[in-house]
Formats: C-alpha cells, sequence, structure tokens
C-alpha cells in the first residue's frame, strides 16, 4: 500500500527547516505484523557530565511496530537535542528507550549505544522493553 497524504498529515517537520525538538513525530504502520525496523545514527555526540569533554558514539534502535513508525528526521532533531547534553552513557541509552517508548509506542524496542574509546575503555549499553 503507497503512502497516502492521511499518512503525511500529522506530521510537521518532515520537509521544512526545523530545531532540534525533544520530541518524536510518527506516520502510520501499514504492516503491523512481520517488521522489524532498525535506525542507525552513526555520528552522535554528547558531552561527559563532569568534564565537559566530547563523546562520540554510534546509536542503534530496533524496534517492532504497533501501529506507528517513527519518522526519521524528528529522529535526528531529536538526537541532535544531546549535542551539548552532559550524560553517562548509561543514562542516555535508558533516556532514548524511555522517550521512544512514549511517543513511539512499539511493541518492543531496543536501543544500543557504542561509545567510541575515551581513556583507552569503550562503552556499549542497552536498554531493552
Amino acid at each position: 500500500m503507497p503512502t497516502t497524504k492521511q499518512d503525511l498529515s500529522a506530521l510537521t517537520k518532515l520537509g521544512k527547516t526545523s530545531a532540534p525538538s525533544r520530541t518524536l513525530e510518527v506516520f502510520p504502520s501499514h504492516g503491523a505484523n512481520g517488521m522489524e525496523v532498525t535506525l542507525h545514527c552513526s555520528e552522535f555526540t554528547c558531552v561527559c557530565p563532569l568534564t565537559g569533554q566530547p563523546d562520540f558514539a554510534t546509536i542503534e534502535i530496533s524496534y517492532v511496530p504497533d501501529k506507528f513508525i517513527v519518522e526519521s528526521k524528528s529522529m535526528k532533531l531529536y538526537l541532535e537535542t544531546f549535542r551539548n547534553v552532559g550524560i553517562f552513557h548509561e543514562h542516555l541509552a535508558v533516556d532514548i528507550g524511555k522517550d521512544f517508548l512514549t511517543f513511539v509506542k512499539p511493541k518492543s524496542v531496543s536501543v544500543t549505544v557504542r561509545f567510541n574509546v575515551r581513556g583507552g575503555i569503550a562503552i556499549d549499553a542497552v536498554w531493552k522493553s
């Protein structure tokens, strides 16, 4: 089934210049059964909550949609809101996962944050619902 005008009716960020926002937009799923969606972000940045030094990571969000699919531009703008935020890596995985549940309401979601090596240690954190 092709995308319809009704599928697009609630989207306010797609096709427009939009500021980063801690909200996610969704559109209706046409295939509630048997679909899994994975989002990859290879250019994520935030800062250390104590030192303010930059941290770089890749983020992967895999989910099984229920009624809605996340709109990717709103996801990009959402992730940009963390750029100057001081946050522990493990807290980031939880925050993204809980926000994703709130806005998208998937059947299940897994958020993996993979931070680059810093001080000789790389950190991966996974949050699942």
